[in-house]
């Protein structure tokens, strides 16, 4: 199967300028720019890094680039307003835990098709001014510049000319990797075609020669938002970011029709493979089977085999049908691993040593219930329980029943929980 017709059935294609692929019939470098404008790469990127895992399995030469110039200007595209510029210390910092993420997807070894990872720091820092204003700037007129979505976008809210420029570089690399690394492919997001046709229109300007590109579609959630953020912010690649277990929920609780669209984006499964599952998911749609393969998948990708295993068990014995015995076989750091997931809050562990009743835990002392009312109510339809036990009103809550020395799982209903942590 050739690139783009693997793209095509997974989704991944949006757009792709004239002649790719009969280019693409030949082994070529293409490559993709990520800005380190944060420590870690999120989510939202791994589209992009699977455009090139795909590009390299396809018999290419994959380039990551990392803007490491570009990042101290930052990309107008898909912003409403201008980034506040980052210093040249912290730019430095991510580019390093950046490449060190892109490694774990990408084959750097050496041979014809062994992936680079490059910075465009390399050769944009060593420009000048005046040379770049008149070899380069000379042949982009500002007409066509302006013409972009990312520039026409944000001329209402305002446009400074550092940003506008960002184009301008980015097509300087195009142009660059074609001179040096016979580079001829630029791939990213929808978002970026602008910017990726302008390098292929200065290239074709400076040196004559044809450059391609294709892009691939912008990921939405099925409620708009912006795909690899959840209500706590982005969900990162980096687990001192975003811990395992928390990545792992991430792909668990996407809806039946986004985790179908993401096990074709992000896993290496096969058109077959993937079809069987999203049958097996029709014929039993409470086992969650999309969810569950796209969870374990990619988090042993991003984290590790153990990693996923740990956070797919923590999820059973935590949300499955266990018992308060079936609690004990977590570990503290399973506990330290989910309280970042979970609705969480602390009480004094002295509190606990002459016992304290359970309304008074649940209200006063950690505000997991609004009222004593609604305590009693739930209490008396047995729809409160601690550590996956049903408790009854008049329960006195003791620091024998606390989990590890330190830990209470409060729970309401069948999904809603709080964590208890004695200090």
């Amino acid at each position: 199967m050739s690139l783009l017709a693997e793209l095509r059935w997974r989704g991944m294609l949006a757009d792709v300028s004239a002649g790719t692929e009969e280019h693409l019939t030949q082994c070529r470098t293409g490559y993709i720019g990520f800005d380190p404008t944060a420590a870690s790469l999120h989510v939202g990127n791994l589209v992009q890094i699977m455009m090139l895992v795909h590009f390299q399995r396809a018999g290419h030469r994959p380039i990551a680039l990392i803007g490491g110039a570009t990042a101290l200007i930052g990309d107008p595209s898909g912003k409403s307003e201008e980034r506040p510029l980052l210093d040249r210390q912290a730019v430095i910092d991510n580019q390093q835990a950046i490449a060190a993420q892109l490694a774990r997807f990408l084959d750097f070894s050496s041979g014809r098709d062994g992936a680079l990872l490059l910075n465009n720091h390399d050769w944009l820092s060593s420009v000048r001014l005046l040379d770049f204003l008149r070899d380069i700037g000379k042949h982009v007129s500002i007409n066509y510049m302006m013409a972009k979505d990312a520039v026409r976008n944000r001329l209402e809210a305002g446009l400074s000319f550092t940003e506008f420029s960002y184009q301008l570089l980015q097509a300087y690399d195009f142009h660059y990797l074609s001179e040096h690394y016979q580079c001829t492919v630029q791939m990213g997001g929808a978002d970026q075609w602008g910017n990726i046709t302008a390098g292929i229109e200065l290239a074709r300007r400076l040196s004559g020669r044809q450059l391609f590109a294709l892009t691939s579609p912008l990921l939405i959630r099925s409620d708009g938002k912006k795909f690899g953020k959840s209500e706590e912010g982005n969900i990162w690649l980096d687990r001192r970011l975003t811990s395992p277990y928390r990545f792992y929920q991430f792909w668990i609780n996407l809806s039946d029709e986004e985790a179908q669209k993401c096990l074709r984006t992000f896993t290496l499964l096969s058109q077959a493979e993937v079809e069987a599952l999203e049958q097996q998911h029709r014929q039993r749609p409470e086992q969650r089977i999309l969810q569950q393969v796209l969870a374990r998948d990619l988090t042993t990708r991003v984290h590790s085999a153990d990693d996923a295993s740990r956070a797919a068990r923590t999820a059973a014995l935590l949300f499955g049908n266990g018992t308060g015995e079936d609690l004990l076989q977590l570990d503290e750091a399973d506990f330290d691993m989910i309280r970042d997931t979970l609705p969480h809050g602390s009480i004094n562990r002295s509190s606990l040593e002459n016992g304290l009743d359970i309304i008074r835990l649940v209200t006063e002392e950690t505000g997991f219930l609004p009222s004593r009312s609604e305590a009693r109510r739930l209490l008396q339809s047995q729809g409160l329980s601690l550590n996956k036990k049903p408790v009854a009103e008049g329960q006195i809550v003791r620091a024998e029943h606390l989990l590890h020395n330190r830990y209470l799982l409060l729970q309401r209903g069948k999904k809603n929980y709080f964590l208890v942590i004695a200090d």
